[in-house]
């Protein structure tokens, strides 16, 4: 297993003295997150020096963090790759808007087993868009398409975290270089579906 943090990473699995490792107890952690944060208490530094306030408050924040991302499975996946020196695209709607502002062209890689399903959804949010802005009702099959891949995608979404849970394990267990790039691969596949889904709701909001 690789011991790669690139400077200036925070290391949360640290924060709360584990193993970096993906099948985490939260239980076990909330009980610890709480009993670190009684001991941070901002009543118990009241007559304390401010260096030692300022000190409670900024591991506050980081113990903060450290719970929130280690709680949420995928965060936890992307922040145990950002340690192991792995930049995952960055793939969120803010990423999104921020290159169209730039005028620069976000990387999007159609996983190539989708590249048929993509397409006739991108026609259809086209057709959608089109009757939207020409102020035309959305055309009942168009709808029900858009509908149906909806269903797909989100089935989809549910065999990826499948697909995930058992490479959690293989990196548990093994910490190899295979296992970290199949997350990484992952991961990639069910952010651009998640967009695709995302996309699709937007659509059918505008059309209800």
């Amino acid at each position: 297993m690789s011991n790669a943090v690139e400077v200036g990473q925070q290391d949360y699995f640290e924060v709360f003295e584990l193993p970096r490792k993906l099948n985490v107890d939260t239980s076990a952690l909330e009980r610890e997150f709480y009993a670190q944060s009684r001991k941070l208490h901002p009543d118990r530094y009241a007559g304390k020096s401010q260096q030692e306030q300022d000190w409670a408050t900024e591991q506050t924040s980081l113990l903060n963090d450290a719970y929130r991302t280690l709680k949420d499975p995928i965060a936890r996946t992307q922040h145990l790759l950002a340690l192991e020196g792995v930049q995952m695209e960055e793939q969120s709607r803010s990423a999104t808007d921020a290159a169209r502002r730039s005028g620069e062209v976000k990387k999007q890689v159609v996983p190539p087993e989708l590249l048929e399903e993509v397409f006739e959804l991108n026609m259809q949010l086209q057709e959608m868009k089109m009757a939207h802005e020409m102020g035309e009702d959305v055309d009942s099959d168009t709808r029900e398409g858009l509908q149906a891949a909806r269903a797909n995608f989100t089935t989809k979404l549910g065999e990826i975290d499948e697909e995930l849970r058992g490479l959690w394990a293989k990196w548990d267990e093994s910490g190899s270089a295979e296992t970290r790039d199949a997350m990484v691969d992952v991961l990639n596949r069910r952010s651009y579906i998640r967009n695709l889904v995302r996309d699709v709701n937007e659509a059918l909001e505008k059309a209800a």
